[in-house]
């Protein structure tokens, strides 16, 4: 898991009415396959590279992948993982 799933799942669970969780489950689960796809798409193709570099080319995969709204400093964050070359 990377460090980011945990901030973006909360803020979608925050977001959302307990009694409706159920019902929200799939959106979640899709969204998060999506933040996945964007994720390791820039990671199989800017690992290593400078953090500024990465960050314009995950957010061009999220968007692309439909991984919208994404919360500015989890993007932030992931683009730092994959700049380092961590957690992988």
């Amino acid at each position: 898991m990377l460090d980011g799933d945990l901030l973006i799942w909360s803020a979608l669970a925050m977001s959302a009415d307990p009694s409706e969780y159920e019902k929200d489950m799939p959106a979640v689960s899709e969204f998060l396959k999506k933040m996945e796809r964007g994720v390791d798409r820039t990671w199989a193709t800017h690992a290593g590279q400078p953090f500024s570099t990465v960050r314009v080319a995950l957010a061009l995969a999220l968007e692309e992948e439909g991984a919208r709204p994404m919360v500015p400093q989890v993007v932030d964050e992931l683009a730092r993982q994959i700049s380092e070359g961590t957690n992988r």
